[in-house]
Formats: C-alpha cells, structure tokens, sequence
C-alpha cells in the first residue's frame, strides 16, 4: 500500500533508514508505509561496557604498579646474581604463572656483546636457559662461524618466562619485564647490543618499525649513565628456520657486527 507522505517525512524516513545520499531523479516520491511500523531501533545495553571499562582499567592499573614495582627494585641490584633472584621471585607478571621455569640470562658477566631474543620457548622454559632448543642451535652455529664464541657473550630475551603457546607477548608483559633487561644491560655494560626479531628490537628501542627496515644499519641503545651502545638488529633465528632464504641477510648482519669490532680495536 501507497500512501502519501510531505517531504519532511520522507526526509525522517530516509535518514532512519541509513540513507545519505540519492541518486533518482525524483528523491520525495512516494513510498511504502508498511516499513515504517516495523523500524526496529537498536537496545543499547550499557551495563557490559562498563564492566568492560572497570575491568581494562584494572588491569592497566595493575600492570602499572608491576612495571613501577620492578622498576624500583631493579635499582637497589648491584650483581646479576641478585638479579637473577629477584626475577626468580618477582609475582608481578602472569606469565609465571604458567611458565615451568624463569629463563634468565646467560653468559659472560663482563661480555662485549649482548645478544637479546624475544621470550624462552618450549625448550629454554624446560632447560632453564635461553636459546637451547633448535633456534639456539642456529645461533650457535652463526656465532662459530663468525668467530665468536658463546661463551664470551651474553644471551638473553626480553621476557623470562614463556608465553603460553609461544603466543605473541601482550604489550602489558613486555613492559613489566623490560626494566629486567635493561638492569641486565646496565651491569654488563656491553660495548654492542646484537638484537634478534621485531619484537625485541621494538621492545628495547622503543620504535614500531618492522625488522626489515631496522636491520642493516647501525641504531643506538642509551643507558642510565648516558652511555651509547652500538645496536645492530637482525631476523631471529626461528624465523631463519622458516625462512631459510633469510639467513644470507642475517650472516651479512654478523659480518657487519665483526667488522665493526675489528675497526674499534684498531683505532
């Protein structure tokens, strides 16, 4: 059924209708009522996206206090060792609650280079230790070939614990473990900082560029005393793993590093 409508209500129904623009010749003709009676407008239920609200500002105050709690103890730390007792025994971050073990550093106390990963996978959280498993294997591999012994560097990850799954670390955990990292930084005091993934170049630089635009130039980490530490980034050896067309890039990143070791000792 056809029935007429002034033009002012026509213009009412198009608007309520999602209309915002015509394209006939003849925008006020005239139309159907049948629809208009059974319009249904949207409930707007307001209760879950408080409780939404509540609980994101919970959590953001929560890891607040965690990043402030680790941030505050980590200056009273002198050794690595103590350090290592207090990540040990730190409850500010989830992850521990489903990791087996914490995932400390390893290596060199007084090391020239640090070597920084994301976060342990299944291997490291078993063993204890960073880069194990085969990604660790690769590594081992490219810092032989390079002239580098493991030994005499420092590894670590920007988390100590392992995300469940080998998930992607929220930006949360990042944050309450990084000051863990940057302590570890500050008593090796390296001369260079070779960082392997995105992630953990976005991480510690605090950038959000993609590994492919970061690695292949030097960058620069600063620390508490003002100091400058050279940093290169470069693929992380899991994704070399899956991508073994990349390792050529990654062995041209370890020369780069080699060579700038070289011409500092000559100078």
């Amino acid at each position: 059924m056809m029935v007429d409508m002034d033009q002012k209500q026509i213009l009412e129904w198009y608007i309520l209708a999602g209309v915002e623009e015509t394209a006939a010749d003849e925008p006020f003709a005239k139309i159907s009522a049948d629809p208009v009676p059974h319009i249904a407008m949207p409930v707007r239920k307001t209760q879950e996206p408080v409780l939404t609200r509540q609980a994101t500002t919970a959590l953001s105050q929560a890891t607040q206090n965690a990043c402030q709690n680790a941030r505050e103890q980590c200056k009273n730390i002198k050794t690595l060792s103590e350090l290592k007792t207090l990540v040990e025994n730190f409850d500010g971050c989830a992850l521990k609650l489903t990791a087996t073990t914490t995932v400390f550093g390893d290596g060199a106390e007084d090391a020239r280079i640090v070597f920084i990963g994301e976060a342990p996978g299944a291997d490291e959280d078993r063993m204890g230790k960073p880069f194990v498993g085969r990604s660790g294997q690769l590594l081992d591999k490219m810092l032989s070939a390079a002239g580098l012994e493991r030994s005499s560097c420092y590894i670590t990850n920007i988390l100590p614990w392992r995300p469940p799954g080998n998930r992607t670390p929220t930006d949360g955990e990042i944050a309450v473990c990084l000051p863990f990292l940057k302590r570890q930084i500050e008593l090796i005091n390296p001369d260079y900082i070779f960082i392997m993934g995105g992630s953990a170049a976005n991480a510690l630089l605090d950038v959000q560029d993609s590994i492919s635009r970061l690695r292949g130039h030097w960058l620069e980490y600063q620390i508490e005393d003002g100091k400058k530490i050279p940093v290169l980034a470069s693929f992380h050896p899991a994704y070399l793993l899956r991508n073994p067309g990349q390792k050529a890039k990654a062995w041209v990143d370890f020369l780069r590093l080699k060579q700038k070791m070289a011409e500092n000792e000559n100078n």
